[in-house]
């Protein structure tokens, strides 16, 4: 049977909040490096991830939705799994682990569900925020390869790259998923003006990974920004636009650099961010992807969805 991606429909497809900091901040747990993929090593930590995804897929269920469940393997890559003291050798156990969990919770939910996707989740080599030890596009290939290739092997439907902060970096994932015939998303995270921390637009990114690969990604997504931050950005009358399928968007309006300083979840406010998502939708009718990420919670998704619905 033919898997039904976004640009197939023009369904609404929902996706999840903020996974770390829900945890982190609502739920007590410690995610070394935000390594949400680190707590499924005890019964505790897999139940509440599992109970994490449950609860949106209750309200993609309620409100007669498709879903994208994303793998929690934002940092389950080489050097950072290193780096919370696991072996390189452990990079298909650690990925599979959090593959198996989401189709079990694909099983369960088939029959009241018309679409569920599974999303092999990527994220950077470096800091989701700053540019920093950048890579060559063959370099970025070859790294990203090694996660990219676990992916391919345990039957996800497509692989998304998060917070992606600089287009080299792309270009080498877009390149590394071609290899492994996989559909990929690109999700860039953008500043308070706009534009990626590199200063680079918006568009210029856009276009210049669509024209430097094959095979272009599937779609593309801002993730980790608050909609008030991109919004200016966008030009609806511009075919770049028109690439874009989705949001992640940040419930607080605070910058990076201030969301990496604070101790306390911003929040913002649900009902307002569901107000902003409904006037994007407005703007942009190709627009059907929508979730959250830092500071949401299932609060946001319901007030996105049921002002979306409304």
């Amino acid at each position: 049977m033919k898997t039904t991606f976004p640009t197939d429909s023009a369904e609404l497809f929902l996706t999840d909040g903020g996974l770390e900091t829900t945890l982190v901040f609502l739920q007590g747990f410690d995610l070394p490096f935000f390594a949400a993929f680190d707590i499924l090593k005890h019964e505790k930590g897999y139940n509440a991830i599992k109970d994490y995804y449950r609860r949106y897929l209750e309200i993609a269920k309620k409100y007669k939705t498709n879903f994208i469940l994303e793998s929690p393997t934002w940092r389950a890559n080489p050097d950072w799994i290193e780096r919370i003291g696991y072996f390189r050798h452990q990079l298909q156990e650690l990925n599979e682990k959090t593959v198996v969990l989401l189709q079990g919770l694909k099983t369960e939910f088939k029959n009241d569900i018309e679409t569920i996707l599974i999303s092999g989740c990527i994220g950077p080599r470096g800091d989701g925020y700053v540019p920093e030890n950048c890579m060559t596009i063959e370099e970025s290939e070859n790294y990203h390869a090694e996660q990219i290739k676990v992916l391919s092997q345990i039957s996800v439907d497509l692989v998304s790259a998060i917070t992606m902060n600089y287009v080299e970096e792309v270009i080498g994932i877009v390149k590394a998923a071609e290899t492994f015939n996989l559909p990929v998303v690109i999700s860039f995270t953008v500043e308070t003006d706009g534009k990626l921390p590199t200063g680079m637009s918006l568009k210029e990114a856009i276009e210049t990974v669509d024209k430097s690969v094959n095979i272009p990604p599937l779609y593309y997504m801002i993730n980790c920004a608050h909609p008030t931050h991109f919004q200016k950005e966008l030009n609806e009358n511009e075919d770049w636009v028109k690439r874009i399928k989705g949001l992640r968007a940040n419930a607080s309006c605070k910058s990076h650099a201030e969301l990496d300083e604070s101790t306390v979840l911003d929040r913002g406010e649900p009902a307002e961010l569901g107000k902003e998502y409904k006037n994007l939708k407005g703007l942009f009718p190709h627009l059907n992807v929508f979730g959250g990420c830092c500071g949401t919670d299932e609060e946001h998704i319901l007030e996105i969805v049921g002002q979306l619905k409304s």
